[in-house]
């Protein structure tokens, strides 16, 4: 679906619309532009290198440059709960977890009902468009949705869960932990305490500062963003803040009763610290926000460009369609004049029309600078482009089932982007004319 010149602000001229402009897939599966294909790369259930099975539910992933030509290091989460007769790792009734020793399980639930969040990492030649190996990564967790890349070639993989220690969990839950892209084993499996317990979907990194940007999938959630004690170490601890509009304590951004911030519109932000992170009352978007810190409706997917971030929230806006957020980076980010040269947050889109834009979730920032974003809608789920100066494009459609598009990234080289049906538990691979159109 294409809509010539057309942006989210002019959205309610009907004449903006147009048809679907994507070719039919014979299959029935994926509907993309001319020229482009797809491959179901990966599925639940397929026998992995380590003797396990690749879990259901894919989401957030993350890419790496590979150690040989053409490959490309893929690490995938998955967002599952403790279930006897879920898509896990280890089969029906979790068969296969005797493998493991419970230390290798974040939470073992007592070797009986085990945590099977986690992640799988996969090998993926570009070439051959084939996988070349794949192995389960981390295990233990709870829900884990989306995260983010770090510069130092590990992934940052997001609980979207705050179960805490009692009769079935043997730990409380609510972290991110991180995972290195290239390690065979699964990764010893140590919460960052310090980036906070809450319901975390997304991370982004500054490849400069090492400050990492976190959204919360709630109705009522905040932006945090942690400040590492030292660069590239983030276990080493340091200080959480959550987002605040200078001059406007508290400001509700969702626009959903009364309309606080226009589409364009530009804030001057400033960060707020806050305490007690490990919130066993998880209550850390309360007091961030009676403590002066802004509103947002479900943050969830955070990309990272030049100096400058995006996120979503997924039901924001009068109609509950959703908004996305662009954030531009203070010079002195994170230092103690930042206060002097603050960032600027813009509401970038926010959707009146949910025939174009209907509930965003996960994003990538394409080699070009556009964005192309991810629906969970429950409904008929596509991939958007949109340009940086709001234009709007339909670059995929999912045909096969109501299951939202998630965990959308290239491949460092450009010439793959992976996305997953997360309802489907397929992973694909999208290879075509990138040139013609980013």
């Amino acid at each position: 679906m294409v809509f010539s010149r057309c942006k989210m602000n002019d959205l309610k001229d009907s004449t903006c619309h147009s048809a679907l402009n994507l070719s039919p897939d014979p299959e029935g599966y994926l509907s993309l532009p001319e020229g482009f294909t797809y491959k179901i790369i990966s599925q639940s259930g397929d026998k992995m290198d380590d003797g396990f099975f690749v879990p259901g539910r894919p989401d957030g992933m993350g890419t790496f440059e590979g150690l040989s030509p053409n490959e490309v290091i893929i690490v995938r989460n998955h967002e599952n709960d403790p279930s006897p007769i879920s898509r896990g790792p280890f089969g029906t009734f979790n068969r296969l977890l005797g493998r493991l020793e419970p230390n290798q399980l974040y939470d073992a639930g007592g070797m009986s009902n085990p945590g099977l969040g986690g992640t799988t990492t996969l090998v993926y030649n570009e070439k051959t468009q084939q996988v070349t190996k794949q192995h389960l990564s981390l295990i233990g967790t709870y829900q884990n949705c989306a995260g983010g890349v770090t510069p130092w070639g590990t992934w940052l993989t997001c609980e979207e869960d705050v179960t805490k220690v009692g009769e079935e969990a043997e730990k409380d839950h609510g972290f991110v932990f991180e995972v290195s892209a290239y390690s065979d084993t699964i990764t010893d499996p140590k919460p960052i305490t310090d980036m906070g317990r809450f319901r975390h979907e997304a991370v982004a990194v500054d490849p400069k500062t090492s400050i990492v940007y976190l959204t919360e999938d709630r109705p009522d959630s905040l932006i945090y963003r942690f400040i590492p004690n030292i660069k590239e170490q983030l276990h080493r601890g340091g200080k959480l803040q959550v987002l605040a509009i200078k001059g406007k304590k508290s400001l509700d951004t969702r626009n959903w009763d009364v309309q606080t911030m226009k589409v364009g519109g530009q804030e001057q932000v400033e960060w707020l610290d806050i305490d007690n992170v490990l919130a066993p009352e998880d209550d850390l978007r309360y007091r961030g926000f009676n403590k002066g810190a802004a509103c947002f409706a479900r943050g969830e997917g955070i990309w990272f460009g030049v100096d400058e971030l995006y996120f979503t929230c997924t039901n924001g806006g009068k109609g509950q369609g959703g908004q996305i957020f662009k954030y531009n980076l203070s010079p002195d980010e994170g230092s103690e004049t930042e206060n002097s040269t603050p960032g600027i947050l813009e509401l970038f889109i926010e959707s009146n029309d949910r025939g174009v834009l209907n509930m965003c979730d996960n994003l990538t920032i394409t080699p070009s600078g556009d964005l192309l974003v991810c629906e969970d809608n429950g409904e008929r789920n596509k991939i958007l482009r949109i340009k940086k100066d709001g234009e709007i494009v339909v670059f995929g459609c999912n045909e096969s089932s109501d299951s939202e598009f998630a965990g959308i990234v290239f491949s460092p080289s450009g010439k793959t982007l992976f996305v997953n049906l997360q309802q489907n538990d397929d992973t694909i691979a999208i290879t075509g004319p990138w040139e013609n159109i980013l």
